[in-house]
């Protein structure tokens, strides 16, 4: 079968979706990733895997019904010339214009991915209100044409029925997230002096609702008390309303190394001994996921998608989303019980490899999508 995979990020389709796109390749089958803003580096990669590609003119972000409809009808025009006979999207924008575009261009079978419930379905006040109005709206629209639809935990798919974005009778089906790579993220030792200086590495955009802010001054909160606790924050900065500017961030580097973004996390997570993600919100994170399978113990928030990643008080501790004091409580366990750095790493690993295991989590979504 022909097979188009839609993504609205390109750099994804290699770096969470790759071991998709080889599973589905090894079973037989014609692959075709699409994206806008398609990387020449991104294109030789999935070219090497075997993997055919497709430029689709999607923006990422944002609200423009007039540029919309516009790249509604070019990827009609360009799914009639691809012809898949399957379509799996993932993000809002591909979930809901690529799966309209698809049905008009005749695709048999349309699948799609729910990653997380994002920026407009979370916070209050009127403008919020609205964009949730219209995500939805639009949701629902792309998922009416649907044959089976994907969350990655419970509580998102939970929201949809609730709110009848998602028709009861909708086939659906859960996911363990987007599933980890065990033998690329493997076990690495803990920092030599991980007791005595032990490291909190946080690898998010630098966004509110991941949670930056309550990192930034959990830190210093630390610090305060001991100061030869070392603090990382890896990423990049944003653009949007929901980003933390540069100058924000610029005395957050007095007590907190800031090194931008990492095109490979893995020397990052190795030279940690905690990974933090205090966000307001995920799928499931992709970043805890590599953390765990490199055996480090995680603090994160009570939140959806978070606390699917950990199980309290064994391969680490959920604190309260926004709540900057209990996630310096719960990083200074550690300090007073360096013990439990190694521990809970252990415990995370073998969470990872129980229930996180990317061959099984595809394997899961081949069977669904009827490709197996």
């Amino acid at each position: 079968m022909r097979i188009l995979v839609l993504g609205s990020y390109a750099p994804s389709l290699v770096n969470f979706r790759g071991p998709l796109l080889r599973a589905m390749l090894a079973a037989g089958h014609t692959v075709i990733a699409a994206a806008p803003d398609l990387d020449a580096d991104t294109v030789r990669t999935l070219h090497d895997m075997g993997v055919e590609t497709a430029q689709v003119p999607l923006s990422r972000k944002g609200l423009n019904p007039a540029r919309d409809i516009a790249a509604l009808a070019a990827l009609v025009k360009t799914i009639r010339g691809i012809a898949p006979d399957v379509m799996l999207s993932y993000t809002i924008k591909p979930v809901v214009y690529g799966s309209i575009a698809a049905r008009l261009a005749g695709v048999p079978r349309i699948y799609a991915m729910v990653e997380g419930l994002g920026y407009a379905f979370n916070g209050k006040g009127f403008k919020r209100t609205v964009l949730a109005v219209i995500a939805g709206t639009l949701y629902a629209a792309g998922m009416s044409v649907c044959r089976s639809v994907f969350f990655l935990n419970e509580d998102n798919r939970n929201f949809f029925r609730k709110y009848r974005i998602i028709s009861g009778s909708r086939r659906t089906c859960l996911v363990n997230g987007t599933g980890i790579d065990l033998d690329h993220y493997a076990p690495a030792p803990l920092p030599q002096d991980h007791a005595q200086a032990p490291v909190f590495l946080c690898i998010a955009r630098l966004l509110r609702e991941k949670g930056v802010r309550e990192f930034a001054e959990a830190a210093r909160l630390v610090k305060e008390q001991y100061p030869a606790a070392v603090f990382r924050l890896v990423g990049p900065f944003d653009r949007g309303v929901d980003c933390v500017s540069e100058d924000e961030v610029a005395p957050w580097r007095a007590w907190m190394d800031i090194p931008g973004p990492s095109s490979d996390v893995r020397p990052d997570i190795a030279g940690c001994s905690v990974y933090v993600l205090p966000s307001y919100h995920e799928g499931v994170p992709r970043t805890t996921l590599e953390a765990m399978s490199m055996q480090r113990a995680v603090v994160t928030t009570d939140a959806v998608g978070c606390r699917e990643t950990v199980r309290e008080g064994r391969n680490g501790y959920m604190v309260p989303v926004g709540d900057a004091k209990a996630l310096a409580e719960a990083m200074m366990r550690f300090i007073r019980q360096p013990e439990r750095i190694a521990a809970m790493g252990l415990e995370s690993r073998r969470y990872a490899e129980e229930r996180f295991d990317v061959h099984k989590v595809n394997e899961a979504v081949l069977r669904e999508m009827d490709l197996l």
